[in-house]
């Protein structure tokens, strides 16, 4: 699949995503989609809590949607909300997405209501992050 197919695809799925969004409090809907390596889209949403703490982001939510269907890689992945950029991954999530994706340099989009695109990749997003290599003494 194309790099500005593959885009379009999961921004478009990440929209589906964010309608599922329970944010009562925030009022803040985000959305994600990954395309595992199985070929297949999985999506999530953020899920909030009265305790924020135990609130899960739409994009940890996608990848364990995955990793629940027996896919433990992705190949891309999309976040949309808010009004511009929106949803820029928060450093947890962005940690999870170096354990699950393809490599480092897979693709991720990110897009508010405005339709702005940020392109990046996993590495771009996370530029340190501990790997499982980081282990092994």
């Amino acid at each position: 699949m194309e790099r500005q197919e593959l885009r379009d695809l999961l921004l478009k799925e990440a929209w589906k995503g964010r309608e599922n969004s329970y944010s009562p409090y925030s009022n803040y809907k985000v959305g994600a989609a990954v395309m595992g390596i199985d070929g297949k889209i999985y999506r999530g949403c953020n899920i909030e809590n009265t305790s924020y703490g135990l609130s899960n982001c739409a994009e940890r939510t996608a990848m364990f949607n995955m990793v629940s269907n027996g896919c433990q890689t992705f190949t891309g992945i999309a976040i949309v909300g808010g009004e511009h950029i929106g949803a820029v991954p928060c450093g947890a999530c962005r940690q999870v997405m170096t354990e699950f994706c393809e490599s480092l340099d897979t693709p991720v989009y990110v897009s508010g209501k405005d339709g702005e695109i940020l392109e990046s990749s996993v590495r771009e997003m996370l530029p340190h992050p501990f790997l499982k290599d980081n282990l092994t003494a």
